[in-house]
């Protein structure tokens, strides 16, 4: 099943050819697929093909098109905090970006048949958790897996607010399914050779609504044991997170948060009003170090643009005849800015600089963007153990 788009030369391409076919139609489903590279849940050999639209299958690994994916998440109506449940969890690709949606205090559980594959899938999320900087720009809820046969899930089982189902699913089974839902959520599965959203909307009533035609695999049957009873798989466990863990969650979204003081810009939170003006490095200091720190940035770019000349900030405008100084800083500032603009080389147009600096090597790679969160964690004066607490332990 696939092959709707077109091919991607990389993971970005590819998501830009679904969001132009409107497999994908929302911002918060674009940024997971992007947040995750594809080809990292393909073995090695096999990675060439990670970006077209086509199912891909290696012994129990399976992966399903990018195209059914992009109609399950977006189907599925993801939000922060909800509880989802994936049947037939696989390499846990599908597991990983929905948790990337749910954030920390979500609930994001997986049901998977083969023991090969869990192990396959815990390895990619410790990869992605350890070396993906997409782990710092999103709260995650970390999915956990069990092996077992989802059709030998207890009746008695907790309910989810979201449930998918990665195996073609037999009519006879639409109720079990339909039984794992709290009122409320949404059921996302191939029933009949089609992609069906259930909604349920009371203990007995249900909305379904047909997606698109898909071709999956079957559910496998059941097993039964010597007694001649089913086997039971119990769901994974719901662990209350210790202050430590909620500690770390805490710090992290507090450090990953900027402040929002206009366009391009940022300032310092502060607990109460009236507490910045108050503070020792008040709106005097903090428009002076503004001032300097964009006449730096103007020696050491290559353009300068008119709208990046600084401006008074209405929320520095704080009485005690400080107001007449800091202008006449800012407009000597913003007139020595203007002269290191001018007397500055011409850039042309495809952003190399001049001939001789073309000459000399060409266009200069621009550095790879810094990790922010990581830079404020490593800043802190804390012990470096909990350092590295707050970082999961990341190797870069």
């Amino acid at each position: 099943m696939g092959g709707a788009v077109s091919a991607g030369e990389d993971n970005d391409e590819l998501i830009d050819n679904l969001k132009e076919a409107h497999y994908i139609r929302s911002e918060l489903v674009e940024r997971a697929f992007r947040a995750i590279d594809r080809a990292d849940y393909y073995l090695e050999e096999y990675r060439d093909s990670a970006y077209k639209d086509l199912a891909w299958r290696h012994g129990n690994l399976h992966l399903s098109a990018p195209c059914i994916y992009s109609e399950v998440m977006e189907a599925l109506d993801l939000q922060p905090g909800l509880s989802f449940l994936n049947l037939g969890s696989g390499t846990g690709y599908l597991s990983t970006m929905v948790g990337l949606i749910l954030g920390p205090f979500g609930v994001n559980h997986g049901v998977e048949l083969h023991v090969d594959v869990v192990d396959y899938a815990y390895q990619k999320l410790d990869h992605f958790i350890k070396t993906s900087d997409s782990f710092d720009k999103f709260e995650f809820c970390e999915p956990t897996f069990v092996v077992g046969n989802c059709l030998e899930i207890p009746p008695e089982s907790r309910q989810y607010d979201r449930v998918y189902c990665g195996a073609g699913v037999q009519k006879e089974y639409e109720n079990y399914m339909k039984n794992l839902l709290k009122v409320g959520g949404i059921l996302v599965l191939p029933l009949e050779e089609k992609l069906t959203k259930i909604t349920r909307t009371g203990q007995s009533s249900w909305e379904t609504k047909k997606i698109i035609a898909v071709t999956f695999a079957p559910l496998v049957q059941p097993k039964q044991n010597v007694n001649g009873r089913p086997r039971s798989v119990p769901l994974p466990i719901f662990e209350v997170r210790t202050l430590q863990d909620l500690s770390r969650i805490a710090i992290r979204h507090t450090l990953r948060q900027p402040i929002s003081m206009g366009e391009g810009r940022t300032k310092r939170r502060v607990s109460f009003p009236g507490a910045r003006a108050m503070h020792r490095y008040g709106p005097r200091f903090e428009r002076r170090r503004f001032c300097r720190r964009f006449y730096r940035q103007c020696v050491n770019s290559v353009v300068l643009h008119d709208s990046m000349i600084p401006t008074a900030m209405d929320d520095c405008n704080y009485p005690g005849g400080v107001e007449e100084e800091e202008e006449e800083v800012e407009e000597e500032e913003e007139r020595s800015c203007r002269r290191v603009r001018e007397d500055l080389p011409e850039e042309d147009e495809d952003g190399c600089g001049t001939e001789d600096e073309k000459s000399k090597g060409g266009c200069a790679r621009a550095e790879p963007p810094v990790n922010i969160l990581r830079e404020k964690i490593l800043r802190l004066p804390l012990p470096e153990p909990l350092k590295m607490y707050l970082l999961y332990y990341r190797e870069k």
